[in-house]
């Protein structure tokens, strides 16, 4: 849609083809349904950073022709009024991701952008001028075509992975995508026993027993395993492990706010009341998690093995204890498939696409723009301004 907005206020002759009853789906699912829609850390050198793939720096010029900065002034010009929240996330005054469709559809409909829905395009061909064939049989013509279909994130949205084989069915590389800002299914029968519980904590992959990606904030234990900000935003490095066949660990940290030592020595003040081992951690934790830990901590599988007095226990006992709370440590099975991913990592290569334009270096007069080009970003709007900027670019050289 920006692609095309652009494209038509150079003078060309715009048409999109959409394969969903309706434009804007994904749009609508974005940020709960209050449309997170840029970022205000995205700004000069450091820009890249949020970004990942094969080439990061792959956005550099896109994100500086069109920059958050520009993102705001663009949506104002067509009736947005924005608000900056927590971690510097952009929203519609309104807080409805609808507000953000309303006014793109606006603008097309001003500009005589033609829209075709229930148009899924089946063949893209290219002689003196492209020809785009559709599933029904109809077939388009243009001088330039732009690939914005997504990825293979929330496929019900209409993003299936129709972009990556037009790509491949024209001579691009398509480095293989993966799920990323998803949950994480873990080892261990003992899931459903802690389903719903929620915590404040710190989370980190690890390989090798190095860490590799790391992010605090609410982690919420579900049946599969783990959900929350923080796991979705280091996700991507475990996706990442996953796909390459190597194995990955999450370990999080349920009592960050103490120091190991700090936390050793308030264990010990609570283990030499004489309360049962379990009952000496209500207050602590969550209390559905004590008997969970307990047995993570090898002490046992059922309560009539915790009633002992607290101040029994041997100080390697403490010891393990003390690890859980600041090192649960889990292995990583996989993570959720693609209904459940915010995002797709992996999509066309870089090296095949012009960074200053997005054109294609295989075939002239054909650009990408967003999720299906092999760049993915952090949760917080960064990857709506990617698709801005990338969309603005194609849109803009498309044009010409």
């Amino acid at each position: 849609m920006i692609a095309a907005v652009v494209a038509g206020r150079l003078g060309a002759a715009v048409t999109i083809l959409e394969k969903n009853p309706r434009v804007g789906k994904k749009i609508l699912a974005t940020g709960n349904g209050r449309c997170n829609f840029t970022n205000i850390k995205i700004k000069g050198e450091g820009a890249c950073a949020y970004y990942h793939g094969a080439n990061p720096e792959f956005t550099r010029s896109a994100l500086a022709c069109f920059s958050a900065d520009d993102t705001l002034r663009f949506f104002e010009k067509l009736g947005i009024a924005h608000k900056v929240e927590g971690e510097g996330k952009v929203f519609p005054r309104s807080d409805q991701a609808s507000s953000i469709l309303d006014v793109f559809l606006y603008e097309l409909n001003e500009m005589g952008v033609n829209i075709l829905c229930d148009a899924r395009v089946t063949e893209i061909r290219k002689d003196r001028e492209f020809r785009v064939e559709l599933e029904n049989g109809e077939i388009h013509r243009g001088d330039a075509v732009i690939i914005a279909t997504g990825g293979k994130a929330a496929p019900a949205t209409g993003s299936d992975g129709d972009g990556f084989l037009l790509a491949k069915k024209l001579g691009h590389t398509v480095t293989e995508p993966f799920p990323a800002l998803v949950q994480l299914m873990l080892e261990g029968d003992f899931f459903p026993r802690i389903t719903g519980v929620k915590l404040v904590g710190t989370a980190e992959i690890l390989y090798n027993n190095e860490s590799l990606a790391r992010d605090r904030g609410d982690i919420l234990f579900a049946d599969y395993g783990v959900s929350g900000p923080p796991i979705l935003q280091i996700s991507r490095k475990a996706g990442e492990l996953l796909n390459a066949g190597k194995e990955a660990y999450l370990q999080i940290n349920i009592m960050d706010t103490f120091t190991k030592e700090e936390l050793r020595q308030l264990l010990k003040k609570r283990f030499q009341t004489g309360k049962p081992v379990d009952f000496s951690l209500v207050g602590l934790i969550n209390k559905r998690l004590i008997p969970v830990l307990l047995m993570e901590a090898g002490l046992g599988r059922k309560p009539k093995d915790w009633q002992f007095p607290a101040a029994a226990l041997s100080a390697g006992e403490q010891e393990r204890i003390l690890q859980i709370l600041t090192g649960w440590r889990f292995k990583i099975r996989r993570t959720r498939s693609w209904p459940s991913a915010q995002v797709t990592a992996g999509g066309v290569d870089t090296g095949e696409i012009d960074e200053k334009t997005m054109e294609s270096k295989l075939v002239k007069g054909l650009f990408f723009a967003g999720e299906v080009i092999d760049i993915d970003g952090d949760c917080g709007g960064f990857n709506l301004q990617w698709a801005w900027s990338s969309g603005y670019t194609a849109g803009q050289n498309a044009a010409i």
